[in-house]
């Protein structure tokens, strides 16, 4: 017999499904009537089952429960800022997480697209994570941005954030790589029984949106916290009146789709500089004059890819260093003039930190490009 089909049978007998397998192992020449008649099989009826128990503990402390993430508000999509070599600045992270506790955000997201964890490692990210519960736990939500376009990676990140002590996860759709409709499901199913989940669906990244039939054959999970929705005020509508927790993805949006379409609140790039103004904006009913005001500073924010207005803004208020992992860089000179009129006409003191909002220059700015 060749040493091939030595190993085969070997492995089939210590296999309990390989005579069961819907893809059996054929000798050559075989005269068996039922080998010769074998017809293939779909491949839905062999997968495997998944035999891995979720890496999870029910210890207590800095726990949280799903319903007290879906009764958060303002949560914020935080900034990681960077020291000169484009490690972490945990010192200016710090300060940054304090101040949105100071001024009443529910939670933050860690290492999401406003957090750049699209240029970390997986080490960096679950180490920041981890940095946030142990200081803030106990004083504000921590939610890691764990999500992957890889399930496999999707799963051991998670695992590994909750196992560090963050109180909910976000998950993104397999983005690039898409997927059909029932793989997002078996995607996101892979990660709900590790904690309480937040989905986030911004199709403008992924190049696939989720739509409701989806979200709704997960709903039924008791980790399943909600959706953060970029599509508009009408998928909103659609969810809150079906008893989902969303929060609004739009800054823009936010206000109307919290006052006149149900959302619990929103996960913001706009309060990394104004928590204090957002959560005026989601808590003390409708305020379409502050809406208004705030206007111009969101439209600013996303005119290019976030998180590039962001970085500009908070190194422009002196609260980070002015430095930029590729291949994100700053905004040109007009649009920094244009932040401290902006800065001007809502007035410094809404804003965090305390020094003076100041025009950078070109060369003020470090771009790293190896981190």
């Amino acid at each position: 017999m060749p040493a091939v089909y030595q190993q085969i049978s070997a492995f089939k007998s210590y296999s309990s499904w390989g005579k069961d397998s819907v893809f059996q192992f054929v000798r050559p020449n075989s005269t068996s009537a039922h080998n010769r008649s074998a017809r293939w099989t779909a491949p839905s009826a062999a997968i495997i089952p998944n035999f891995h128990l979720p890496m999870r503990s029910y210890e207590v402390k800095n726990r949280t429960s799903t319903d007290d993430i879906k009764s958060l508000r303002l949560i914020t999509a935080i900034k990681t800022p960077y020291l000169p070599d484009g490690r972490f600045d945990l010192e200016a992270y710090d300060d940054l997480v304090n101040m949105q506790i100071e001024d009443g955000a529910d939670g933050v997201i860690v290492g999401g697209t406003t957090g750049e964890g699209q240029l970390m490692s997986w080490d960096e990210h679950i180490m920041l994570i981890g940095h946030t519960i142990n200081c803030f736990g106990t004083a504000i939500k921590v939610i890691g941005n764990t999500g992957s376009n890889s399930t496999r990676e999707a799963v051991h990140a998670t695992e590994q954030g909750f196992a560090v002590g963050m109180h909910a996860a976000l998950h993104i759709n397999p983005y690039y790589g898409k997927t059909s409709l029932e793989g997002m499901v078996a995607h996101f199913q892979c990660v709900l029984p590790m904690g309480p989940t937040i989905v986030y669906n911004v199709p403008s990244r992924t190049g696939q949106d989720i739509p409701p039939r989806v979200i709704h054959s997960i709903a039924g999970s008791a980790n399943f916290a909600g959706v953060k929705e970029c599509v508009g005020h009408g998928r909103v509508s659609e969810y809150t009146k079906n008893g989902v927790t969303v929060w609004s993805g739009n800054d823009d949006e936010c206000h109307d789709s919290k006052w006149d379409h149900g959302a619990t609140g929103v996960i913001s790039v706009t309060s990394n500089l104004v928590p204090g103004l957002m959560r005026e904006l989601l808590s003390q009913g409708k305020n379409p004059s502050l809406n208004k005001k705030l206007l111009p500073l969101m439209k600013w924010l996303f005119c290019e890819p976030n998180p590039i207005g962001v970085n500009t803004a908070l190194a422009q208020l002196g609260v980070i260093r002015p430095i930029f992992r590729l291949p994100y860089v700053p905004l040109p000179l007009a649009k920094r003039v244009e932040f401290v009129k902006i800065v001007k006409e809502i007035g410094r003191e809404h804003f965090i930190g305390e020094k003076d909002v100041q025009v950078l220059e070109d060369d003020d700015f470090m771009l790293v490009g190896r981190y």
